[in-house]
């Protein structure tokens, strides 16, 4: 895949640094985005997620999630908005050719909006979900009130809606490591820390949407790696480093990167750290 310019929306000088979005879907795809399973597996099991639920998944990625709760017997859908390449794996996890034994039944992915997720005859979802964690870096919960807000109007009256974030740093050993992306991307700041986590983040973005919270968890989601190398590719197809890259050079940010993931690497070269994220369950209205 030809390589594509990386955009922000944070002022930079010089031409934006080109980056393989296909390889960064597959990074994240293979080796980060099952970092947060245990995330997904609290949440369906508290929520009982089931033959019975019509689930509604914005911010889809490349699917993971949807997966295990298709496994459950859930009817999925799912929306992706940023991420074609992404959106293009999760294809192939969920809708191989249909004459497969893997083919699924009852699963949707739309690129667009939520609103390109539902019409006159699809049935009123019992659950969405928001898993991309919020509360690491300032502005990452912009746009998601909106997305929540157009999302509501296709479920149920009182149908549970679930946000992720990040839990506080002290809980999180990968919150060091962002501080690379802070500092690189804004050296002037002098800090060079990540936004400050508030305990009531979630329950702020559910209000601003018109929700009623109803309800919150913490799970433990240790980030493990092979070595450092996977942890750094991992790392960067979060986009959580996407600024610092802009602002300085990718092979830059991957030297950083790198020994800042130092404290973290055990005997056998593998890369271990602890963190704590949290979910707020909400009710439509």
């Amino acid at each position: 895949m030809t390589p594509t310019l990386v955009r922000h929306y944070l002022p930079h000088t010089g031409p934006a640094p080109r980056v393989d979005l296909g390889a960064r879907a597959r990074d994240w795809s293979e080796i980060q985005e099952r970092m947060l399973v245990p995330l997904y597996e609290a949440v369906y099991e508290r929520l009982e997620v089931g033959p019975g639920t019509r689930l509604l998944g914005l911010g889809c990625g490349s699917g993971l999630a949807l997966l295990m709760a298709a496994s459950r017997g859930a009817a999925v859908t799912g929306v992706e908005r940023s991420s074609p390449e992404r959106l293009a794996l999760a294809r192939e996890r969920l809708l191989p050719d249909p004459w497969s034994p893997r083919a699924r039944a009852h699963t949707r992915l739309v690129y667009g909006s939520s609103r390109d997720a539902a019409d006159a005859e699809t049935p009123a979802y019992t659950l969405v979900t928001a898993f991309e964690p919020i509360g690491c870096l300032a502005g990452d919960s912009e746009g998601l009130g909106e997305l929540l807000a157009s999302a509501t109007p296709l479920t149920e009256r009182g149908t549970p809606v679930v946000l992720a974030g990040w839990g506080p740093p002290e809980r999180c050993a990968t919150s060091s490591v962002l501080r690379v992306a802070t500092r690189l991307a804004d050296p002037l700041r002098g800090t060079g820390s990540p936004r400050p986590v508030l305990r009531d983040d979630l329950e702020e973005v559910a209000h601003r949407a018109g929700l009623r919270p109803d309800g919150s968890g913490r799970v433990a989601c240790p980030f493990g790696y092979a070595d450092v190398e996977s942890a750094v590719r991992g790392l960067l197809s979060t986009g959580l480093f996407d600024s610092a890259i802009i602002a300085t050079d990718q092979v830059q940010v991957e030297k950083e990167l790198a020994e800042a993931l130092h404290p973290y690497r055990r005997q056998d070269g593998t890369v271990w750290m602890p963190n704590v994220f949290r979910y707020v369950i909400a009710r439509t209205t």
